[in-house]
């Protein structure tokens, strides 16, 4: 491997592509994907939120697969051309099943253990997988650290404050809510970048090459269920329930870890020191300075590209 005090030299240049995508069967997925690097290389899974894209990666994956890492950027379920392979699927978003889907992904490529790295929804099931299957982790990558949930712990108020900050999953919560997101995905979407991230000046072109993604088929069925599951709206599927009742009692991560938060993230997130305990095995948070939000991998690429490599060296 390059050295890892070289790779964060200078600003990475705008990628606008990744290049050609590929399409795989994994689990009840035909996944689409990108994959940048040596096929030969130690494989980084890189896992988008919402409402973002593989883009978000467009920046870090070429600096990762410079220094000879495999780079593995899915579209989660709902999003871009990844679609079910069968059409009486329950188009669930739950928080299991999206870390699932990440695994069978790596089945379908043949590969065993992956560092795995995201943010927001990604972040939450790059943390399950260390949580449930550590043999297939690595190491780990979370912004926003430690984001798995569940329902009883969804129902539990918070302060006025902390809830108006949730005020899309309450939106969701009703019929209104999910027409509404289907009227105006795009426009709701771009609302979300800016509140999340208010020091972020992405143009048009950048919002436009992910919002492609959300014309998904499944996409709004997909989001509507991940929130009103976690209100326990949605009950969830009976085959992932044994697999909530272990995230339920919040397992510790045994792995080796780094959290990353910015410092101008506009979305809800826990502070560092509520989830460090958490993370048992070699362990180190970074927040980044200079208005970074929640889009960390996009706004700060080099961090987070260095992140990945720092945990491969702990």
């Amino acid at each position: 491997m390059t050295g890892t005090a070289d790779m964060v030299a200078g600003k990475a240049e705008t990628s606008t592509s990744f290049g050609p995508l590929k399409q795989i069967d994994a689990g009840l997925l035909n996944v689409g994907y990108v994959e940048v690097g040596p096929a030969d290389g130690p494989a980084a899974l890189l896992l988008h939120g919402w409402p973002y894209d593989i883009h978000s990666y467009a920046d870090a994956a070429p600096l990762l697969a410079a220094l000879g890492y495999r780079v593995i950027v899915p579209y989660v379920r709902g999003h871009g051309t990844t679609r079910f392979r069968a059409n009486d699927v329950v188009r669930n978003g739950q928080q299991a099943v999206l870390a699932v889907d990440s695994l069978a992904l790596l089945d379908a490529l043949d590969i065993d253990a992956a560092i795995v790295a995201g943010f927001d929804w990604g972040a939450r099931s790059a943390d399950i997988v260390a949580a449930l299957w550590p043999e297939r982790c690595r190491g780990l990558v979370s912004v926003s650290g430690y984001l798995i949930g569940s329902q009883a712990a969804g129902q539990s108020p918070l302060p006025p404050e902390a809830e108006l900050q949730w005020w899309y999953q309450y939106y969701f919560a009703t019929q209104r809510g999910e027409a509404g997101y289907r009227k105006y995905r795009r426009d709701f979407s771009r609302l979300i970048w800016r509140l999340a991230s208010p020091k972020w000046n992405f143009d048009d072109a950048t919002f436009d090459r992910t919002a492609a993604a959300f014309e998904n088929p499944d996409h709004v069925e997909i989001v509507i269920y991940n929130y009103r599951w976690r209100l326990g709206l949605a009950d969830g599927e009976a085959e992932y329930a044994e697999l909530e009742k272990r995230l339920a009692e919040a397992p510790v991560i045994t792995v080796p870890t780094i959290t990353l938060e910015g410092d101008a993230n506009g979305a809800p997130h826990p502070q560092p020191s509520a989830y460090a305990a958490k993370f048992t095995g070699r362990y180190s948070h970074r927040t980044l300075e200079g208005g970074i939000g929640h889009n960390l991998p996009q706004e700060a690429p080099e961090a987070f590209a260095q992140a990945v490599v720092d945990v491969d060296t702990h």
